[in-house]
């Protein structure tokens, strides 16, 4: 009897230390025996073979990850991307032939529109014609673009500054008055699956920024007189640009997204998805 329990002990010992070297994390009380009732394993902590555990302990919970990322700072890829593939898709072209004087001249009300009223009360209602204003449209600028993520982490908003100047030449004023002009649009991107579980970047909402529209005096002097004509074409900019440009750009914005590089995508969609925040540099 008493050679059978020493081998009884020896295996034991045996035992214990082959789940040591084996990296196996002890069993909690008695070898080979169940959990107590209500006792629970700790997060991340295995369970021993032949070990049974109790209902309703804790397991660790796996959610599949992000796929590792391509590029290594994605929203700075993507804010170059974009202001390549809008450069390359002829927004400089599309904000040099914005037809602001036609604005101007179809928004006054009469056939001699906003600019020929305004004219015609400084100059004591001399008969003035459409074309005694020259206005030219120089320099159209994409600007740096703005980044920024939802805080849910599942949208991205695209700040695209654009900038451009007018120059304007009036018939009493002899110098050329030079304006500068500064509009925001904002594009909101996310990211979809389509019926084949392909992931997309698509432009959600693309607007003007409210406000965000600014004309400056670069160039040339005001006379008193004069000043109200001024304010008036300020008014009607204000009023009908923002939405004039919005309309040209925002397209081509979309069609950017359409084509931009394939692993950036996977990228920039594969965050947005899992609601991971991006490395934005400000």
């Amino acid at each position: 009897m008493l050679q059978i329990g020493v081998l009884i002990v020896f295996c034991g010992l045996l035992t214990q230390s082959t789940a040591q070297l084996g990296g196996l994390p002890l069993p909690l009380g008695q070898l080979g025996l169940p959990l107590p009732l209500g006792q629970r394993v700790p997060l991340g902590q295995r369970v021993p073979l032949g070990q049974r555990v109790p209902l309703g302990q804790d397991v660790p919970l796996y959610v599949t990850p992000a796929l590792p990322l391509k590029h290594k700072d994605p929203a700075e890829h993507l804010t170059g991307a974009l202001t390549n593939g809008l450069i390359s898709g002829g927004l400089i072209d599309i904000l040099e032939s914005l037809p602001i004087l036609d604005i101007l001249k179809l928004k006054g009300g009469t056939s001699g529109g906003l600019l020929g009223n305004l004219l015609g009360t400084l100059t004591s209602g001399i008969p003035l014609l459409n074309n005694i204003i020259d206005l030219r449209i120089t320099n159209p600028q994409l600007l740096e673009l703005g980044l920024v993520q939802s805080p849910d982490g599942h949208r991205l908003y695209v700040t695209i500054p654009l900038g451009l100047n007018l120059e304007l030449k009036l018939p009493m004023i002899t110098s050329l008055l030079e304006l500068n002009l500064r509009l925001n649009i904002t594009a909101e991107i996310l990211a979809v699956r389509d019926s084949q579980g392909r992931v997309h970047l698509v432009l959600g909402d693309c607007v003007h920024s409210p406000g965000s529209l600014h004309l400056y005096l670069l160039k040339g002097i005001v006379p008193p007189s004069v000043q109200g004509l001024l304010d008036g074409l300020t008014d009607i900019l204000n009023k009908f640009l923002p939405e004039l440009v919005q309309g040209k750009v925002c397209p081509l914005v979309n069609e950017v997204l359409s084509h931009l590089d394939v692993t950036l995508i996977h990228d920039i969609a594969d965050l947005l998805i899992h609601g991971l925040q991006f490395v934005i540099k400000i």
